[in-house]
């Protein structure tokens, strides 16, 4: 089992808040009808096509709820599936099982469409040097998990939060006075906070990525909704002076004519904003 470092601390948090939700007083449920002291066994079926994801945190939330639980991984995580297809089997407590079989069902349906559908736009990118990343537009509290998901998928995160990257958007750069201003004042605040986090600035013309290029002081530069043609001529302006981000308006026909521009990232939520779960299925046997 592989858990990133960096996933840890929310990891818990999160298998501990959605038990607290979604267990309450008790699974009276099973209570009810099922002897505290049953053993029983169960494998994670698999109704549907795609990529598969969260095979490493079922077993870190069977493992961290119940170590008497014997996880048997079958298929790993990153896996092409298909329907039919068992992905683990768990024994012990017949309570614990059914206690995580929702949280367990849930998480992985979703990081599995995520998966599915990075791993998509993922191959339209081959024969390109350009890297597919996500965005912000997660699920609140369910970002770890989404974000992990892109990466199960081939994708590459872009930074978690707004803590770990400096990103000057259309509005911090209307807000701030201008492109110069906002690089200006950016560079003042980290020399002041004593602090070292990339610079990304989004432009949204051939005038503003031309305005950022005569001012510098930046890593990475956004070119926002252009169109090939712009991007092109974009690109030809940047050449490898800085990292390049196309972000806006592209989709599963544009995606490869855009990353033949050169441009070295795009970027786009479609992978965790409208996504569709894979069917998986928990059963007792």
């Amino acid at each position: 089992m592989t858990i990133p470092a960096f996933l840890k601390q929310p990891l818990d948090a999160l298998i501990d808040n959605a038990l607290v939700e979604d267990i309450g007083s008790g699974d009276h449920s099973s209570k009810a009808c099922i002897d505290a002291n049953a053993q029983g066994n169960a494998r994670l079926l698999i109704k549907d096509h795609g990529v598969l994801a969260g095979v490493d945190f079922a077993e870190y939330v069977f493992q961290k709820v119940d170590p008497n639980i014997i996880f048997t991984k079958l298929l790993n995580d990153g896996a092409k599936i298909k329907k039919g297809e068992i992905a683990f089997t768990v024994s012990g407590s017949v309570h614990t099982i059914l206690k995580l079989e929702r949280l367990v069902l849930n998480v992985m349906q979703r990081m599995s469409g995520i998966a599915t559908r990075t791993h998509s736009l993922v191959e339209k990118l081959q024969g390109t040097n350009c890297h597919l990343l996500d965005t912000r537009k997660t699920t609140p509290n369910f970002r770890v998990m989404e974000k992990w998901a892109v990466r199960i998928g081939g994708g590459v995160n872009h930074r978690f939060g707004l803590y770990d990257m400096i990103m000057l958007k259309d509005n911090h750069v209307d807000a701030a006075g201008g492109i110069k201003n906002a690089i200006e004042s950016t560079h003042q605040y980290l020399k002041k906070n004593n602090l070292t986090l990339k610079i990304e600035v989004e432009t949204r013309s051939i005038a503003e990525v031309k305005e950022v290029m005569a001012y510098g002081g930046v890593d990475r530069i956004m070119l926002d909704n252009f169109s090939i043609t712009d991007l092109k001529e974009a690109m030809s302006i940047i050449g490898n002076a800085y990292e390049t981000e196309a972000s806006g308006g592209i989709n599963d026909e544009t995606i490869h004519d855009y990353a033949l521009t050169g441009v070295n990232f795009i970027s786009t939520s479609v992978m965790t904003h409208s996504v569709k779960s894979l069917d998986l299925s928990l059963k007792i046997y």
